[in-house]
């Protein structure tokens, strides 16, 4: 079997650009992730190449190497909320220039990394920053951290998160013969409330249109709100089904929102907020005394 190759992260800084343009300037990382997928489209074997042991796919992983890149290079910035938008600069540079612009940022990195070096005494350590590698790093500790959570522990921290984001209860129900349905919660929004079910899938890798359609089934006659949380992807086909008109529509939450989630809501993270303390010497201040 031929092996399926995918795009080098410095191939995807224009199509995310591109993808960041047509989503109106704007978009959270699904949706970036999203469109490139379907504006390059990319073959399902492509989407379905895991990054190392996975859950993270390997088109995810760049594209997250090519987010940070491009916020190097003054053409993306990012909200504390995971949106991510174009810079001035962004909305109006060219397919053409991305390679010099790149060029620029990384030697600039590099020669930032050798001074962080020398200062410290410490041996190179090759071309990606400390920023961008703490930028994914904490998703892949926590994806593996959930991966090896035992199945009923995992439901339980679906259930705590469900609570901690306002649902009024949450109850684990998970059990043989339930169709996949592993548990169901109810939402209050002002003045009504609904009944949702979820069901978690630990998963290395995407999940396919068919899990969507069977979990549906599953709720067909107890239900019209459905909550599918998983560690790894899903496939565009699975989104598609999930919004599919005349069928009971079902949110999805992905390894990457759900990390998103897992942060907001404190639920196994500590967030520590560095600050970098940067010295810049007035040469004029000497000469003038």
């Amino acid at each position: 079997m031929a092996q399926v190759t995918v795009p080098a992260y410095s191939d995807l800084l224009w199509p995310t650009v591109s993808a960041v343009r047509t989503l109106g300037g704007s978009g959270s990382i699904d949706e970036i992730v999203g469109v490139v997928i379907k504006q390059e489209a990319y073959a399902d074997e492509q989407q379905q190449v895991l990054h190392g042991d996975g859950p993270q796919t390997e088109i995810e992983y760049r594209l997250a190497w090519a987010r940070t890149y491009l916020k190097f290079m003054g053409l993306l910035v990012n909200s504390s909320r995971g949106v991510w938008s174009l810079t001035d600069r962004g909305r109006v540079v060219s397919e053409g220039e991305i390679a010099g612009l790149h060029a620029e940022a990384l030697a600039e990195m590099r020669e930032k990394q050798r001074a962080k070096n020398r200062a410290r005494g410490a041996k190179p350590v090759g071309e990606e920053s400390d920023a961008a590698s703490d930028e994914l790093d904490w998703r892949d500790q926590l994806l593996e951290s959930l991966m090896a959570m035992p199945p009923d522990g995992f439901e339980r921290l679906a259930q705590r998160l469900l609570r901690e984001a306002g649902f009024i209860s949450a109850t684990v129900t998970g059990r043989t013969g339930d169709g996949g349905i592993d548990g169901l919660g109810v939402y209050r929004m002002s003045l009504v409330s609904f009944p949702v079910f979820f069901q978690c899938k630990r998963y290395r890798g995407s999940v396919g249109a068919g899990a969507v359609r069977d979990f549906r089934g599953a709720m067909a006659g107890r239900g019209d709100k459905g909550l599918l949380i998983t560690t790894g992807t899903f496939t565009g086909e699975a989104k598609a089904e999930a919004t599919r008109d005349g069928a009971p529509p079902i949110d999805l939450i992905d390894g990457q929102r759900l990390c998103d989630l897992l942060k907001q809501y404190d639920l196994g993270t500590r967030t520590t907020t560095r600050v970098v303390e940067e010295v810049t010497v007035d040469q004029d201040f000497f000469s003038d005394l």
